[in-house]
């Protein structure tokens, strides 16, 4: 995953699109995020990584959003948050969710309620992330022959079934409800000032989007 990020980061300066202004602010931010992440243990779902990865890839664009998710993740983790084998599989999903940001952002023609664009798409992203990291080992941990296994050659929307009755058995979907509802209620805390900040920022420095 490393080389991939690092293959993104080169493409996207060899381009133009990822100057040495942007890249100064796009380190900034992974190293921020990094250290906010470790203010959230992650009890019952509290997790404060999401929200300035959103608000960033938001008025950055979606590849500084894939950047900013998934450089947050290793940094952080290298900080004392957890390397292990789940770590790549963080990393590209926190990077998704910074994309997705980056896309909305960029299709948004108005800031005519924005951040209530922001909340609603950062809700139905923490639900994704926690899929999306369920995902990778539930084969793995659900076992064989039980109502809740993977099985394979079944039918996509069987193991979907299987799937969600298996998050529901772990208690996933209300670790991820845990997510949702502490990312809106930090977006809607620091969405304000950092919008504001990040682009003023930006202008001053004469950075676009992506």
């Amino acid at each position: 995953l490393m080389p991939v990020l690092l293959l993104v980061m080169l493409i996207e300066f060899g381009s133009g699109k990822l100057d040495s202004r942007r890249l100064a602010l796009l380190g900034l931010l992974i190293a921020l995020n990094a250290v906010i992440r470790l203010l959230g243990a992650g009890v019952s779902g509290i997790e404060t990584v999401f929200f300035l990865i959103i608000i960033g890839a938001f008025v950055f664009g979606p590849e500084f959003g894939f950047l900013l998710g998934s450089g947050s993740l290793f940094i952080s983790a290298l900080l004392g948050a957890g390397v292990g084998p789940w770590l790549p599989f963080q990393m590209m999903a926190a990077g998704l969710v910074g994309l997705g940001a980056g896309i909305v952002g960029s299709n948004l023609r108005t800031r005519a309620f924005e951040r209530t664009i922001l909340s609603v798409y950062a809700f139905f992203a923490s639900f994704a992330y926690g899929a999306l990291m369920t995902m990778w080992n539930w084969p793995f941990l659900a076992g064989l022959g039980s109502d809740v296994s993977y099985l394979p050659g079944a039918g996509i929307l069987e193991n979907l079934i299987r799937f969600v009755n298996y998050e529901i058995l772990t208690g996933g979907l209300a670790w991820d409800a845990g997510r949702a509802i502490t990312t809106v209620i930090l977006l809607a805390l620091t969405a304000p000032a950092l919008l504001t900040t990040l682009r003023r920022a930006a202008n001053r420095a004469g950075i676009k989007k992506f």
